[in-house]
Parts: structure tokens; sequence; C-alpha cells
């Protein structure tokens, strides 16, 4: 069996592992709120109508953080139509997804749903049809304690305490010709380096978000960055990117090898901002949030049925093994850039492109792309270790020539505990992989679970679970640990003392 090689040294730390890594997202689109996260009437909702079946695997997928109300749909976001008495919003039509928006469910909903959850609230500002006065307003409203008009009528409305939400996205993809308000990437700068300016006079330790181009694919894509970067690097702690993957013509290979684009494009990015820095002679480094982030196909339907509907079924994904393995190694790579990449949002959360499905009226289910983020989400912990990892290549079509192993290991010292995440990108071809532990003091593998290796295209569903299983060759000799990883897998080991 060919054999790839990871040596670790403790000393070697990349940076703390970044519990913002393992957010989510939630958008006002088919049935991520309403029959999703929100359903008023199930028999398994609280009293504010939040399904706690929902919640539960929330929290079992280890979500720390959750993006909101957008996603395409902000850029057309009027937040005051979402609060107050229910029975007095307003329906708007949603140009972002040519739907019906009842805004039963808004902001309060919102962070209601986030404390019940346990999750962070990211909220994210219109600048697509709106601007600065409306991004305050906003501000004021959620986080000033009482005495403003604002802050007193969030009160009115039920929530005495600010919202206190620390972390804040200006816009969403403003430079795609989707986009409601779309945007050169001057004309953009200057609006957020303004949104910005005025949002943290009202609350000066905000964290915020300049918007990043909408993929590395994308004509604008770097020079957006740079121009953007320019404007705002003065006012903004972070540049956002999107990174969505799916298999095309059957080429297994190059799908299952897409963490080597986004190593890449991770990279372009951190070499764009720290362009602008030097430039710029700045102190300090502009970070990643990778707050959109996911397998996606774009196959599943946009509409229903022609016309505008309020709900219905839209993009929900019905995820193979394969997709599972190539989110655990997008995972994989967030880890690896973690001195940079300090936010992730995975685009979304439940029913539309989601680890989570639920039944009209019955259960919720786990998508197959559930058990690596969940599993590395709750593994995950203390340090990211910088590794040096030498692999087999192999050839695919979009990539070329890349290592058919991908490896990452997180070390918690004070519990005595190293997590080794890896995936074995061979369509045909099981692979060893020896980790050299020596120096860490560890002495028995507590578990190691594989996802793959059979069914590449094998499907979940909500009467047929597809779970991880144990890895059934897997050893640790004088500080050496050995696990065999099948064709298109991944895999977690747990060492301990």
């Amino acid at each position: 069996m060919p054999v790839a090689h990871l040596s670790l040294d403790p000393a070697a730390v990349l940076a703390p592992v970044r519990r913002r890594l393992f957010g989510g997202f939630v958008e006002q689109m088919g049935r991520g709120v309403y029959g999703g996260i929100f359903d008023p009437g199930h028999p398994a909702s609280d009293r504010y109508g939040n399904r706690e079946d929902v919640i539960e695997l929330v929290r079992e997928l280890g979500v720390s953080t959750v993006r909101y109300p957008g996603g395409n749909y902000v850029s057309g976001y009027r937040w005051e139509d979402g609060v107050g008495p229910v029975e007095a919003r307003p329906t708007r039509l949603d140009l972002s997804w040519h739907a019906l928006d009842t805004n039963r469910f808004g902001l309060n909903e919102f962070v209601t749903w986030c404390r019940a959850a346990g999750v962070e609230p990211m909220m994210a500002v219109n600048l697509g049809t709106r601007g600065v006065q409306e991004a305050v307003d906003l501000l004021e409203y959620c986080n000033v304690e009482s005495g403003t008009h604002l802050a007193d009528l969030r009160r009115a409305h039920g929530s005495p305490a600010p919202h206190n939400i620390r972390i804040w996205c200006l816009g969403n993809e403003m430079d795609g010709d989707w986009q409601v308000g779309q945007k050169p990437a001057h004309d953009y700068g200057l609006l957020a380096r303004a949104t910005a300016r005025a949002m943290r006079s009202v609350d000066p330790d905000l964290e915020l978000v300049a918007c990043g181009s909408s993929g590395a694919d994308m004509p604008t894509f770097a020079e957006w960055e740079r121009v953007v970067l320019h404007e705002t690097y003065d006012e903004v702690d972070y540049i956002s990117a999107h990174a969505y993957y799916f298999e095309q013509d059957g080429d297994l290979a190059s799908f299952l090898a897409s963490g080597v684009h986004l190593d890449r494009y991770i990279e372009d990015v951190i070499h764009t901002a720290d362009h602008v820095r030097a430039v710029r002679k700045a102190s300090k480094y502009i970070d990643i949030s990778l707050d959109e982030w996911n397998v996606w196909y774009q196959t599943a339907p946009r509409e229903t049925e022609p016309g505008w509907h309020a709900g219905g079924r839209r993009l929900e994904e019905h995820y193979t093994v394969a997709d599972a393995v190539v989110v655990g190694s997008m995972l994989i790579s967030m880890l690896r850039h973690s001195d940079r990449v300090r936010v992730g949002a995975l685009a979304q959360l439940v029913n539309v492109i989601a680890p989570i499905m639920t039944e009209p009226g019955g259960g919720v289910w786990r998508q197959t792309t559930f058990h690596p983020f969940a599993l590395t989400s709750q593994r995950a912990s203390g340090v990211v270790l910088h590794g040096t990892l030498s692999s087999p290549l192999h050839e695919t079509a979009k990539h070329g020539q890349v290592p058919t192993v991908d490896a990452v290991a997180t070390w918690d010292e004070d519990a005595s505990s190293l997590n080794v995440f890896a995936t074995n990108r061979s369509v045909s071809d099981s692979m060893s992989l020896e980790v050299d532990l020596r120096g860490f003091g560890v002495t028995h593998v507590v578990d190691a679970l594989v996802l793959g290796g059979n069914d590449p295209y094998l499907r979940a569903s909500a009467s047929r679970p597809v779970q991880p299983r144990a890895a059934s060759d897997v050893t640790l000799d004088d500080g050496v640990l050995r696990v065999s990883l099948p064709r298109a897998s991944w895999g977690t080991v747990r060492v301990a003392a």
C-alpha cells in the first residue's frame, strides 16, 4: 500500500484553533428559515416557533456562529420590516430569490434562536439598495442599551438587553451581476469605508468584514480585493471569500482534489491583502472570513413554480459520500490556514444546500456532509500544528498533479489529546498515512473513524443514515501512528496520553 508521511512537532504551532471557523449560514430563502429552523405549530417547536429537534442537531454539528440574513437576500433587506408585532409586518417582494417574504421571522427572532442554539450571531447589512444610515440604524437597534429612539424601540419589542452583535458583514458579493445593487469595486469600497466609520462611531469595538469578490473564478477576483482594501484597509478586520465546489462531467478525481484549489484561493487572497498592507505601510494584517463555502451543484430547483411564492423547496441538494469527503477536505484546508482564515460559515445550515434536513410535519436527519463538519468541530481543540506532509502524487484533469493524501493535526496540551484529520483523494487505491508523534508523549489511540471507501455516490435519507465507521487498520507503535485510508475517504484519528 502506498504510504504518506506527516511529521509533527509540538513546538511548531501555526495558530490557535479558532471556534469561529465552524460557523454556519442562514438565509431567508426556501426552507432555510420557514420549515427549517422556524416552524410554528410543529410538534417539536418551542413557544417561539423554533424547532428544538433542529437546534439539537445544530449543537451536535458544533456550529459556533451563524451569518444572517444573507447572502443575496441582504442586498434588498429592510430590517425594520421584521421587527415589532408580527401581524403588522409587511409582505415584500424578495428580488434576490424571486420570492415573497412574509417577515414572520425577523431580527429579534433570529437572536432568540441563536441564544437557544448557543451560537454567536454574525449580522450582515444591506449595501445593495441601502447605505450608511440604514446600517447605523440597525446597529443602534441591536447594540445600544437604551436612551435612543431605536434602542428603546427594541426594548418595546420585547428585547430589553442589547443584542451585542460583535461581527458584521458590509454587504454581500457586491461584484456579482446577480446582486441587487451590484457596484464597481471603487464605489463599493467608498461606501463600505463610510459605513464602517459610521458604525464604529456607534460601537468602536466591532469586527467588520468587507466584501471580497464572489469567488476565485470571477473576472473581478484579486483586482476587486485590491481596490476594496485600498479604500477600507484602516476600517475593516476581514475580507470575505466564498468557495463552492461540485463534481463536473464525472471527474471524481478532480472533485476530490478541490482542497488544492481552495488552498491556492486562500493564499491568493492573503497575498493580495498583504500587497495592500505593504503599499499602505500599514501595521495590521487583514484576515479572511470564508463566510460561504460548501459543495453546491446548482442543479436543485431554484423556484418551485413560476410567480412570486413564499417558502417552498429551493436548492435542496442531496449529498453523497464523495461530497462529504470534499467538505472534510475543505475543513483541512481551513485549519491549515487558520493563522489568517479566522471565520468560516458553511452555506447553509438547514435544508438549503445544508447538512441538516427536515421533513414537513416530521423529523430531522443528517446528510452525509454533516459528519466531517461535526467531527472536526467537536475534536479540533488547542492549537493547529504546522506539519510537514509528504505524499505520493497523482494526476487530475483540473488541478494537475496533487498529493494523494492531505492531512492536518491539532494538539490540545491541557487535555493531552491530539487529533489528525486526513483525506485520501485516490478514486481507486487505499493509502497508508504514517504520523510521527514521538514528541508528544501520546500512548494510545482513543478512536479512529472513516467515511468513504465503498460507494462514493451513496446518499443518506430520513430512513437510511450514512455514518462514519471505525477504521479497520490503526496502530500506534513507538510514537508512530499508522492508519489505512480507503479510496475516496475522509477520516479522523484521536490519540492521547
